[in-house]
């Protein structure tokens, strides 16, 4: 009985161990910010340092597919990215990436989705350097 209690608590340990690693295979560097949307989607946005730019992804989950959406991102008020995606199979998902220019000093990206269907909108805010 007590080898069972045992493993009970060490397969409970591992789990939680493996749940609370939800940034680990984020590079050293990364900036990775999550949130919710207005409606039931989910956004996040990750900015990483590459080769003297910032790999900038912004991802939004709404869990159905075929979704579209106008979405706009911007450094330090400058857009750098304007276009409309499509959610797509079979996470209902869509990821925008863009290769953006890192200027000296702090810099901070936003981005907006804006479901052209029924109108939720996403955000997201996240700074590097």
């Amino acid at each position: 009985m007590m080898q069972r209690i045992v493993r009970i608590a060490i397969a409970g340990a591992l789990v939680l161990t493996v749940a609370g690693t939800t940034n680990a295979f984020a590079k050293s560097g990364d900036v990775i910010r999550t949130g919710a949307c207005s409606g039931t989607s989910d956004w996040k946005l990750k900015l990483s340092p590459d080769n003297g730019k910032i790999e900038v992804e912004y991802e939004v989950d709404s869990n159905k597919v075929g979704r579209s959406w106008r979405v706009r991102l911007f450094e330090n008020g400058t857009r750098i990215f304007a276009g409309t995606r499509t959610t797509l199979a079979p996470s209902g998902s869509f990821t925008v990436r863009v290769l953006a220019p890192n200027p000296a000093g702090r810099d901070t990206f936003t981005a907006r989705a804006t479901n052209l269907s029924n109108g939720e909108v996403c955000g997201g805010s996240a700074s590097i350097g």
